[in-house]
C-alpha cells in the first residue's frame, strides 16, 4: 500500500467502526432506553471496547443524539423520495403516512426509539422536538396546503398527528406486546395493506370537508 493510499484507508476504517457504533447504539436505545443504555453494551454489541467508542463519540448523549439525528434524517429523506410526484393536498398527505409507516416497518428499531422518546423526553432536555422538527413541519405543510386551497378542514395538526399517524408507531412496537393469539408480522405485505387502508380511511375522514 503507498504511502498516499494509508490515509483513505484509514478514513474508511475509520467511517465503517463509526457506522458499526451508531447502529449498534439504536439496538441498545431501542431494547433498554436512554437511562439504562451504557457504553459498554454498545461496544459489546460491535465487538470492541468502550475507549473505542469514546474516540467517536465523547459520551452517551451524544452517541444518542446522533442517533437519533440520524433516524430522523433518513426518515425525511425518504419522505422527500417517496412523494415525488404527489400534487394535491390529500395524496401528499397520504404519500407521508405511507412513508411513515414503510419507514418505521423495515426499520423497527427506530420506531421503538421514538416511542420512547415521546413517552420518556429526558434525553432531548428542554427541546424535545430537536431533531423531529422537521417532520412535524411536513405534516404541518401539508395539511395548512389543503386547508388554503379549502379541500380540507381545519383540524390541528397535532390531533392528527396524535390520532392517524401515531398509529404506526403502535402498529410496528405492538406486533409481538398483544399476547400470543394476537401477534402478527408488521412487514408482512397484506397485513401491512390492512392496515395502511385503515390510515388512509382515517385521515379521509378527518381532514375532508
Amino acid at each position: 500500500m503507498s504511502n498516499a493510499s494509508r490515509p483513505v484507508a484509514r478514513q474508511a476504517r475509520g467511517d465503517a467502526t463509526r457506522s458499526a457504533i451508531l447502529s449498534a447504539a439504536e439496538q441498545v436505545f431501542a431494547e433498554v432506553g436512554y437511562a439504562a443504555a451504557r457504553l459498554e453494551d454498545v461496544a459489546q454489541v460491535v465487538g470492541i471496547r468502550r475507549p473505542s467508542i469514546v474516540y467517536y463519540f465523547p459520551g452517551k448523549q451524544q452517541l444518542y443524539d446522533e442517533v437519533e439525528a440520524d433516524i430522523f434524517t433518513a426518515m425525511h429523506q425518504f419522505v422527500t423520495e417517496r412523494m415525488q410526484g404527489a400534487n394535491t393536498p390529500l395524496d401528499r398527505l397520504l404519500g407521508l403516512f405511507d412513508a411513515w409507516l414503510d419507514f418505521l416497518v423495515h426499520r423497527p428499531t427506530a420506531a421503538r426509539i421514538i416511542q420512547r422518546v415521546v413517552a420518556d423526553p429526558t434525553p432531548r432536555g428542554e427541546d424535545p422536538v430537536q431533531f423531529s422538527d422537521t417532520a412535524l413541519r411536513d405534516l404541518e405543510g401539508i395539511l395548512a396546503s389543503g386547508v388554503a386551497e379549502g379541500s380540507f378542514r381545519e383540524v390541528p395538526a397535532v390531533h392528527i398527528l396524535n390520532s392517524v399517524a401515531a398509529g404506526a408507531l403502535f402498529y410496528v412496537c405492538n406486533a409481538n406486546q398483544l399476547g400470543t393469539g394476537r401477534r402478527y408480522d408488521p412487514a408482512d405485505p397484506a397485513t401491512l395493506a390492512s392496515f395502511r387502508a385503515v390510515v388512509h380511511q382515517q385521515a379521509v375522514a378527518v381532514v375532508l370537508k
